[in-house]
This record gives C-alpha cells, sequence and structure tokens, in this order.
C-alpha cells in the first residue's frame, strides 16, 4: 500500500497466498492522504488518536509513528486485530505503539482524534459511537471513511445525531469521508444494546425463550430462518458429549443443545467479539445449568486435535463486501482436524452453496440430513 509517508507491506489474517483480496481498499487511502494534508498545513494528527473498525490494520499501522501522543484500535474482529500485530510486526513499528482494543471494552477516557472506517453493520456503528461520543470534545477531529455504496443518508444521520454536524467529502475513487464537528451540548438517546428478544414458539425447549444480541451481530431483532430450519435437526447430543457451536453468533444453536441436555460440554466460538458476549449473555439468560466455554478465535484454532465430539456450523459467506467460501472452508478443515475418530460435523446453508461438495472432498463422505428449497442440513462424519 502506498502511503504519504512511504510504502507499507500488508496481509490480511489469516494469510493465503491464494487470496488476492487487498488488507486495504481506497477509502484507507483517502483517509490517509486527508490525513496528511492537514499535517502539511501544520494540523497534526495527535493526542490520543483512535481508529474504530480498522479492518486489517492499515491505518494504524500508517498512524502508528505519525501520532503525537497514543494510538488506539478499537475492533470487533478477532482475525482484524491478528492482522494488525502482523502488519505492524513486517513494517517495523515497535510491539505496544498501537494499543489494540476490542469493541467490549472500555473506551479511553479522552479522544483527540477519532477516524472510523464505516462498518457494515449500522448497528456497530451506532453502538460504538454512542460509547465513544463521552470522550469526544469540543477540539476533538473527526473524520469517518468508507466506499461510497457503504455510506448512505442513514450513516450521516446516525453522526450528526450522536457526534454534532455532518458533511462529507467528494468522491474520490468511489470512496468518501465524513466530517463530523462535536458538540458537547448534544443530547444522544441511550443506547439501545444490548437488545434482547424472545424466541417463537414451535422450537421446542427455546420456544419464548431470550436471546441477547450486542450491536453488528447477524439478526439482532429475529431469529434467522436458517438457524430455525437448523434448530429442527439438530443431532442427538445426550451422554456427556463435547459439542461445539461454531461460528455462534449470539448462541442460539449452542444454548438449545445445553437446554436439551444438561450433560453436554459446549463450547461457543467466534471471530466476533461482539458475538461471544452475545452467546454468554443468551446462554446465560436462559439458566443453563450444564458447562460452557466462551471462546473469541480463529475458528477452531488452538482447540486440542481429536478433542470434539460433534461441531455445528451456519459459515458466513461474506467478508465485509466480498462474497467468498474461504471462511467455510477454514471452518470444515479446522473442524475436521478438532473431531475425534467418529465424530460429526453438522453444517446447514443456502443450498445453491454447494457446501456438500466441500464436505466430501474433506471427510470423504457428506450426507443430507434435512432440506427445504431454501436450505439444506448436511452430516459428515470423520472416519477412524
Amino acid at each position: 500500500m502506498t502511503t504519504p509517508w512511504g510504502e507499507l507491506e500488508l496481509a490480511r489474517f489469516p494469510e493465503d497466498p491464494r487470496d488476492r483480496l487487498r488488507a486495504w481498499d481506497a477509502s484507507d487511502a483517502y483517509l490517509l492522504r486527508h490525513l496528511a494534508e492537514r499535517e502539511a498545513r501544520g494540523l497534526p494528527t495527535a493526542g490520543t488518536v483512535v481508529v474504530l473498525g480498522d479492518r486489517w490494520g492499515a491505518l494504524v499501522t500508517a498512524l502508528a509513528t505519525r501520532t503525537g501522543g497514543s494510538c488506539v484500535q478499537i475492533t470487533d474482529s478477532f482475525l482484524g486485530q491478528e492482522a494488525t500485530r502482523a502488519n505492524l510486526a513486517r513494517n517495523g513499528v515497535a510491539p505496544g505503539a498501537v494499543r489494540l482494543l476490542t469493541t467490549q471494552d472500555p473506551p479511553p477516557e479522552r479522544i483527540d482524534v477519532l477516524l472510523v472506517r464505516v462498518p457494515k453493520s449500522l448497528a456497530l456503528l451506532e453502538d460504538q459511537l454512542l460509547r465513544l461520543a463521552p470522550s469526544l470534545h469540543a477540539d476533538t477531529v473527526v473524520v469517518g471513511t468508507g466506499m461510497v455504496k457503504e455510506i448512505h443518508t442513514s450513516t450521516l444521520d446516525l453522526f450528526e445525531g450522536v457526534v454534532g454536524p455532518t458533511h462529507t467529502s467528494l468522491a474520490e475513487q468511489k470512496a468518501r469521508l465524513v466530517f463530523s464537528a462535536p458538540d458537547p451540548e448534544r443530547r444522544r438517546p441511550a443506547n439501545p444494546w444490548p437488545h434482547t428478544y424472545a424466541l417463537p414458539d414451535g422450537l421446542g425447549a427455546l420456544s419464548g425463550q431470550p436471546v441477547v444480541n450486542h450491536a453488528g451481530v447477524f439478526c439482532a431483532d429475529r431469529l434467522d430462518i436458517g438457524t430455525r430450519f437448523f434448530l429442527g435437526h439438530l443431532p442427538d447430543t445426550r451422554g456427556g458429549r463435547r459439542v461445539v457451536d461454531l461460528g455462534c453468533g449470539n448462541g442460539v444453536v449452542g444454548t438449545a443443545v445445553a437446554l436439551a441436555d444438561p450433560g453436554a460440554e459446549v463450547l461457543f466460538t467466534d471471530e466476533s467479539f461482539q458475538a461471544v458476549a452475545s452467546a454468554e449473555a443468551t446462554y446465560k439468560a436462559n439458566g443453563v445449568p450444564g458447562h460452557a466455554e466462551f471462546r473469541v478465535g480463529d475458528g477452531l484454532a488452538g482447540v486440542p486435535a481429536g478433542s470434539v465430539d460433534v461441531v455445528l456450523n451456519n459459515p458466513p459467506f461474506h467478508s465485509h463486501q466480498a462474497t467468498t467460501d474461504a471462511t467455510a472452508w477454514r471452518m470444515f478443515t479446522g473442524a475436521r482436524r478438532a473431531l475425534r475418530p467418529g465424530g460429526e460435523l453438522w453444517v446447514v446453508g443456502n443450498r445453491h452453496l454447494g457446501y456438500h461438495v466441500k464436505l466430501r472432498r474433506l471427510f470423504g463422505n457428506s450426507e443430507v440430513v434435512a432440506g427445504n428449497p431454501k436450505f439444506v442440513v448436511l452430516r459428515a462424519v470423520k472416519r477412524g
């Protein structure tokens, strides 16, 4: 990546030489050019600089040695955080030059510069701006950035309502900047996140039970139809088995297993800090008596090989704006490694995604457990 201050070597995480997706885009470059122009006018990026939603660490890597104070990254993504660590190291930035926080951590008490990479989720932007707003002051520089297709009237209304008067730049290379002037007297709404709703009837022990969603987690106000179909076709896990809710989201699937079999040991894992917080809150809200573990990470990395009996998975097929099967493939591969001989991977997905082909390549088998015109539930068994 070419920046106003030199070249940076950047990569996504985990690194894959076959992956042609870059670790930055035109909106990152546009924001850095703007900051360099401010610097040329004698307005350095100084004080406590917070970068929210820096997807792969491109912004903080570029700014780590340019700030006249402290540099803080706030992200919901474990993979993004790991990419940031790797990118800082490969560009010779000293450890500790950037403070890495998650969207669940308390924000800095004072923010002098707030740079926002506009996220796909408007709810996540709302939650984070409301969390950060008390740390802003009248002289705080607030600049957002995103591709034109990511910045809508609702995005600008949110900046206006939470931060202060807002306007946008002209578009460059299909990217746009958002400028907000903090208004210390602005009366802000209460933060509506996390959001809790009751599940519909027809779900057995889960009927009417509470689900807790932190901002940015898929289907924040209702049960999505794919998960509902999956809940009707879960395996019988009775017998004290170790079960993984892989890519757990709000934890509905793993909580259903725990309610049906209090003897099951359930691991909830996701790469989203917001998702794992949601899963833990959902589990606790249902008063499940069994044992559960909640882990933020890269799929099943770190789970001992051969230690799991059942993996339940509804894999995503988007990475930010890109449609890709790389995440699903990595999840399936990790599941095969973690499963004991005879262990089972159960997957729900849209029919058109063709997951059965990938499972047969990896496991040597794939069975259709249930299907309807839109979704299919597949089962693959790890051979001995």
